[in-house]
């Protein structure tokens, strides 16, 4: 065998290794590209349900303060906006004052506090997501998804965990936190929404 001829070998060798190389990278970072993406495409979708979750706890503590109003409405009386107030924070707070948290079933419990309400002790449970809403002729399993913190037939577990907070801020101001969190991948996420609440003038 010639020099030349194993020169050319040898140069065919590298030529071809590079080539490969060359080749790996060029499709290796369009596919990490677009893992990347479909991770950040995931994580926003959960974040968008997270916020609208958040800001369900938000909305329906206010629905809870607006019960009380109307249930005071209903009894009459001389201060019907200041008996309301004190009836939403006492049972407000008996559950959720910071440190505590609390939990909220806004559509398959009773509104109100305690066991068997709508305003339960936090307990970590996840959300389930379910098929059934309230329609006209009552509970049927049809769309919209709703979610629920009972494991309904059919329903499907979730990764989000929604826990709320009142902060005391003065005798007519009351500090609502709502956070939801999730897991992806080993990394704990959350959306956290807060708002005020005051008295009925």
């Amino acid at each position: 065998m010639s020099m030349n001829n194993f020169q050319k070998r040898g140069f065919t060798l590298i030529e071809t290794m590079i080539a490969v190389t060359i080749l790996t990278l060029a499709v290796a970072g369009p596919l990490y590209a677009a893992s990347r993406a479909i991770v950040a495409a995931t994580i926003s979708r959960d974040q968008l349900t997270a916020s609208y979750l958040a800001q369900e706890g938000i909305e329906y503590v206010r629905a809870l303060r607006d019960n009380e109003y109307l249930a005071a409405h209903q009894a009459g009386g001389s201060d019907v906006s200041g008996t309301a107030w004190t009836n939403f924070i006492a049972g407000i707070e008996s559950l959720c004052l910071s440190p505590a948290s609390c939990s909220l079933d806004p559509v398959l419990r009773a509104m109100g506090y305690g066991s068997g309400s709508s305003v339960a002790t936090y307990t970590g449970a996840p959300l389930y997501l379910t098929n059934c809403a309230y329609g006209v002729g009552g509970l049927s399993c049809t769309p919209p998804n709703i979610y629920t913190q009972q494991n309904l037939a059919g329903s499907v577990q979730t990764g989000f965990k929604r826990a709320l907070q009142v902060f005391h801020i003065s005798a007519s101001d009351e500090r609502v936190v709502s956070t939801v969190s999730w897991d992806f991948h080993g990394t704990t996420y959350s959306v956290t929404v807060a708002d005020h609440l005051t008295p009925w003038q």
